[in-house]
């Protein structure tokens, strides 16, 4: 039973990183071809959107870098980038970028905060490595294609990838389990990333206050 239960968090937590990885990697190859930039560069934007935060992230805690060790995650990141500039436009009209971001980012963070603690790393620098882990990809790919990187508007992003990391460790720590916290945490962090793209949500930007 308690194989099994290990196991099941296992599988969560796995495809927790699975699915980050994919959606930031389709976010890249959708900015490239908005971009109208050939398919090695789609490639290359789908790559380090998708592994980008897992890396930094890897460097950080000590950990060999995921994707050089498992040659599966730089072929499917490809592979999803070949998907996006081989089919019509059309397919990827919209806010389609902006959403499936959201969903890398909530998937992400609370991935990274998970794949912290389990190398050692405290609660609140494990919650860090959550936020980097979701939002620098996305960073990496603004500043790439040349645009405003997706941390500097004023709308929320960073905000949901830390609650979505800090919603999974307190729930950790009043013993709800991993599925549970890692499950709650990234809807969470999904919601509320989810609130600001459809009402332009936005934390009170810095006014000077004079004397």
């Amino acid at each position: 039973m308690i194989a099994r239960r290990a196991m099941d968090t296992q599988t969560l937590v796995r495809l927790l990183d699975l699915v980050g990885i994919g959606v930031f990697a389709l976010s890249g190859a959708l900015m490239a071809v908005r971009l109208r930039q050939t398919l090695v560069t789609a490639a290359f934007f789908a790559l380090v959107t998708g592994v980008g935060g897992g890396s930094v992230r890897d460097l950080l805690i000590g950990a060999p870098v995921f994707w050089v060790q498992d040659g599966a995650i730089a072929a499917v990141c490809i592979a999803i980038a070949m998907i996006v500039w081989l089919t019509p436009e059309r397919w990827w009209q919209g806010q389609l970028l902006e959403w499936a971001d959201a969903v890398g980012l909530a998937a992400y963070a609370v991935f990274g905060t998970a794949k912290a603690l389990a190398w050692g790393v405290p609660p609140v620098p494990a919650l860090m490595m959550g936020v980097i882990t979701g939002c620098v990809g996305g960073t990496i790919r603004d500043i790439l294609a040349g645009v405003p990187s997706i941390i500097m508007r004023p709308e929320v992003y960073v905000t949901a990838a830390a609650l979505a990391s800090g919603l999974f460790l307190l729930l950790q720590w009043l013993g709800t389990g991993t599925p549970v916290a890692a499950v709650t945490g990234a809807v969470a962090g999904f919601i509320l990333r989810g609130a600001a793209i459809r009402w332009s949500l936005a934390l009170p930007a810095y006014r000077d206050r004079k004397s």
